[in-house]
């Protein structure tokens, strides 16, 4: 818990959205966070409408992101609300383990706080280079374009009673008048780290400091963290003991090249003992299946084939002030662009 001098700042705001009667379906319009998009799905996105949020997420340049929300703003193909409100959003999904479930949260607006102040905590390491980008395109646009995952110790919300106010796929949003206090509750950033702190710096510069993000509660059986598998060019010269092939539940992190199975050892978490091993050369994939074909097709030397890594764990680097490596988690399903947008202005 937190001091009382130190409490989330957990708004209502007047959120703007597509109007599906000028833009088209919403279905066409909306996409994955920019920072999981390849090049080849970025031209798919922006061929599917001359609306598609991927225009503005990920623009040309920050400009061209301004002066297309101008003219969608212009031509009403977006429109704000009258009121401020929060959402409540429910997200149906089938996992990459073949499992459907739901997860749910609410959609608000929330003051960003420097990390030391303990309202809300990392768990990720982050890069300049990426920061830098969502700085100019905030700077640009003066608009939260998507929102970030927060999550939070507590019971999932009440879904209401009524036909949903927005839905896209398995996204369903409601709008909803009230929400419980988060004064003396500590959030945890589960994804969008980048853009947590690009809104920190654009505070710092006399900009707004409020972001939209989703606050999702922990005690919720939809809400699942996946491994994410490291592929690797090069393993650094890394040995382990053979084993056979492991079943569903691994026994640790498990080394697969040329056909066999090693089983490394160390200590720390499966993601830690990878990072401290510091391979060459790695991306990353959610499913194992993937992984082993990469290598077997002779695409990389290797992959890093790991657990998932418990919310408590993630809980216990974020209160002790430490930070993991990058793709330490995998909160799935991502949360969707394109649904709401939050101006600053």
């Amino acid at each position: 818990m937190l001091g009382s001098c130190e409490m989330a700042d957990v708004q209502p705001f007047r959120a703007e959205r597509y109007d599906e009667a000028k833009a088209g379906p919403l279905e066409l319009l909306v996409a994955p966070p920019y920072d999981v998009i390849s090049p080849e799905q970025r031209e798919e996105y922006l061929a599917r409408s001359p609306y598609n949020v991927v225009h503005l997420t990920l623009p040309e340049d920050e400009e061209e992101a301004a002066r297309e929300l101008t003219d969608w703003r212009s031509s009403g193909a977006i429109v704000r609300d009258g009121q401020p409100v929060y959402w409540f959003i429910s997200q149906d999904y089938v996992g990459p383990d073949g499992v459907a479930r739901s997860r749910s949260g609410l959609v608000a607006s929330l003051r960003a706080e420097p990390y030391e102040n303990g309202v809300v905590l990392p768990h990720e390491r982050t890069h300049l280079g990426p920061k830098e980008g969502r700085l100019r395109l905030l700077r640009a646009t003066r608009t939260q374009l998507e929102p970030i995952f927060l999550l939070y110790e507590g019971k999932p919300l009440r879904q209401p009673d009524r036909e949903p106010d927005l839905q896209s796929g398995g996204d369903k949003l409601w709008r909803v008048e009230h929400a419980p206090s988060f004064g003396d509750v500590q959030l945890l950033i589960a994804d969008g780290h980048h853009r947590y702190e690009t809104a920190l710096a654009y505070a710092h510069e006399g900009g707004s400091p409020y972001l939209m993000v989703v606050l999702v509660p922990m005690r919720q059986e939809g809400l699942t963290i996946f491994p994410t598998h490291r592929v690797a060019q090069d393993v650094n010269g890394i040995a382990g003991t053979p084993i056979e092939e492991p079943g569903e539940e691994l026994p640790g992190v498990v080394l697969y090249r040329g056909g066999r199975y090693e089983l490394l050892d160390g200590d720390g978490l499966d993601v830690e003992i990878v990072d401290r091993i510091a391979p060459r050369g790695v991306t990353y994939t959610a499913r194992r299946e993937d992984a082993v074909a990469r290598v077997d097709r002779g695409d990389a030397q290797a992959a890093f084939l790991l657990r998932p890594t418990r919310i408590e764990d993630v809980w216990d680097v974020a209160r002790r002030g430490g930070t993991m490596p990058q793709k330490s988690t995998y909160f799935y399903p991502k949360l969707t662009s394109g649904l709401l947008f939050h101006p600053l202005d």
